[in-house]
């Protein structure tokens, strides 16, 4: 294992070295930026593929498998949005966001789809599409995140079907980029340092507008794309940094670097620079995140305001290709696209054009070089354990630390997923639904102690897999931290919780994954007031049997997990129904239950709680 981990980082650290671009993006000067603007061809398309790039991946991909496959499924979206309704300016909430993202999905799969076929329906229906966007009063920025991504739906559209719009429409096209995409973004500018997802989806999106726009507007698309240039280390650094980790969870990694990438995409192939983007600490490790954190129960490590789901990823593809790692493509990814492009329903993946033209042949029967263990740092640290692998009889356990009040953070230090036989035993029941919170009139982005954020159950500790002492929140301002961590032997590692939990000495938790694929976990607190009513708890989805004193039996999909508990105290194991709302602003959990025990502190104020969690054999 040491050798195998001193191989990996030796491999990453030359990668890093070997696509350390010129320059400090912060020293970047504006005037380097516009000189390099000028050089940019003056023929469309231009962005991410220009005419030769489109005639080599409809080479390309009729070479290999995924690719023909890939190809279909685009084909299909593309029939599909010739038949759907036009886009019409509806707000959800404060958001226009779902209109915004239906427009990028389909606007881009119907300029692409045409760019491959030259189906005149799919440039009809682009067009259509175009002119009904575009005569929307505004792309509502005053949630900027709307603005950014029709800008990118339109710019590309605007773009790749430049030479077959017609004329008027083309003019009207371009005039509505710069005025409710490019001019707008010089006026709300909140988003500008954003040092989250906010900054990557917004800058990538404003430049895309700024590049299709380039010819006409240089000065302008100078002043916006050295601006993101400036200011995309803020949410890089804090997103990435120092090993690959993301704060937000991988729903929301999927989210920022897919953009992210695209960013830096369009950068290397307009500006034949990354601007040192690229060497950042933390963004090239990034590249192996969605494999660590993805249980062989295909289900992810879904902690902060994100689902357990997961499907294709843009942005893999592109590290796969940008690295020369197709070793990344292993694990998961190539399988889920195949799932993707074999399913008829309608609707997808909004960048799916995009990735397409990442696809690549070769690697369907290689290694896997991922570690199976991972403790990365960083803003919210997490910890990953694997026995390894092979799906169907590894074990996986993700742990979580940092503080309630981080990006989207929910009450959730010391929580934990778990994954044995193919099967997810312990779960993160995800986010509520933002606007169905906003509409109440609650502050769901407050993340201060006596919040509305903490009344929801699916973000306070009531839901999560965490210690509860007398059923209180946890502190919101407390940040658990990763002391110990040994992915040798018999993996093992441990946070410190008592910042989380105000008048308690110590309290650790600490995961052990054995070589006989049990995991122990134990938790160990001093210095609480005697008396103090401790709750030991985990969500999941299995049918459960406390009939055995010490002991819950756990069944799902003809498996068993085991639960063997021990304590100072008799363990009496409980289940609890935890499928409807708890209160009227919570969501149903269907099919989800507590599964846990309760011990009181002795007068000596310590307390050892060893779990062991024994899969069948």
């Amino acid at each position: 294992m040491v050798g195998r981990l001193i191989c990996f980082f030796l491999v990453a650290f030359t990668v890093v070295q070997s696509v350390r671009a010129q320059g400090n993006p912060a020293q970047t000067s504006k005037g380097d930026v516009a000189l390099r603007i000028q050089r940019i061809t003056k023929e469309h398309p231009r962005l991410f593929l220009d005419a030769a790039g489109f005639d080599a991946l409809k080479t390309n991909l009729s070479t290999f498998a995924a690719g023909r496959m890939a190809l279909d499924r685009l084909l299909f979206e593309a029939d599909c949005a010739v038949a759907e309704k036009p886009l019409t300016r509806t707000m959800e909430g404060r958001r226009l966001l779902g209109v915004c993202r239906d427009a990028l999905h389909r606007m881009t799969v119907l300029a692409l789809a045409y760019r491959l076929t030259h189906k005149p329906a799919y440039l009809e229906r682009a067009s259509r599409d175009l002119e009904s966007v575009c005569a929307f009063k505004d792309w509502n920025p005053s949630h900027f995140l709307d603005v950014a991504e029709m800008t990118l739906a339109v710019s590309v559209c605007y773009d790749w079907l430049y030479a077959d719009l017609e004329s008027g429409l083309r003019a009207r096209v371009a005039e509505v980029i710069l005025q409710k995409g490019l001019l707008t973004s010089m006026k709300h500018t909140g988003w500008v340092k954003a040092k989250n997802n906010w900054g990557q989806v917004c800058h990538a999106g404003m430049m895309a507008g700024a590049f299709a726009l380039a010819e006409s507007h240089p000065d302008l698309a100078a002043e916006i794309v050295h601006r993101a240039i400036v200011h995309l280390p803020g949410p890089m650094k804090a997103s990435f940094s120092p090993n690959g980790s993301y704060p937000e969870g991988p729903g929301y990694w999927s989210y920022g670097t897919d953009f992210n990438v695209l960013a830096i995409e369009l950068l290397q192939t307009l500006l034949k620079s990354d601007f040192g983007l690229m060497s950042i600490p933390g963004f090239v490790e990034t590249a192996d995140y969605m494999n660590f954190v993805t249980g062989p129960s295909g289900k992810t490590f879904n902690y902060a305001d994100g689902g357990m789901g997961r499907g294709p990823g843009c942005a893999v593809w592109w590290f796969a290709r940008t690295l020369k790692r197709p070793d990344l493509l292993v694990a998961a990814e190539r399988d889920l696209l195949v799932q993707y492009c074999q399913r008829r329903s309608k609707g997808g993946d909004r960048l799916f054009a995009f990735f397409i033209a990442w696809l690549q042949p070769g690697a369907e029967d290689g290694q896997i070089k991922t570690p199976l263990c991972w403790s990365p740092g960083g803003m919210v640290p997490i910890v990953i354990l694997r026995s390894s692998w092979n799906p169907t009889n590894s074990v996986f356990f993700g742990l979580k630390a940092g503080a309630p009040n981080a990006p989207h953070g929910h009450m959730d230090a010391g929580s934990f997923v778990y994954d044995a036989r193919g099967i997810r035993w312990a779960y993160d029941l995800g986010p509520e639904s933002y606007n169905g919170i906003e509409q109440r009139g609650m502050n769901l982005w407050d993340a201060k102690q006596d919040s509305d954020r903490w009344k929801i159950f699916r973000l306070n500790n009531y839901s999560h897999n965490a210690l509860i002492l007398n059923a209180a929140l946890q502190c919101a301002t407390g940040c658990a931290t990763v002391t110990a961590f040994s992915p040798e032997k018999e993996p093992t590692a441990t946070i410190d919780l008592a910042p989380i939990y105000p008048g308690v000495k110590t309290a650790t938790r600490q995961a052990t994954l054995r070589a006989n694929s049990v995991l122990l976990l134990s938790d160990r607190l001093s210095g609480i007031a005697a008396g103090t009513r401790i709750r030991w708890q985990m969500m999941t989805r299995a049918t459960v049997d406390t009939s055995r004193k010490g002991v819950a039996t756990l069944r799902e999909q003809g498996e068993t997990l085991t639960l063997k508990a021990s304590c100072a105290s008799d363990v009496t194991w409980f289940e609890e129904d935890a499928s409807k709302p708890k209160a009227e602003w919570d969501s149903a959990n269907k099919g989800y239950r507590l599964v846990g025990f309760e011990t009181v502190a002795p007068q000596n104020g310590s307390v050892s709680i060893d779990v062991q969690f024994i899969p069948e054999p």
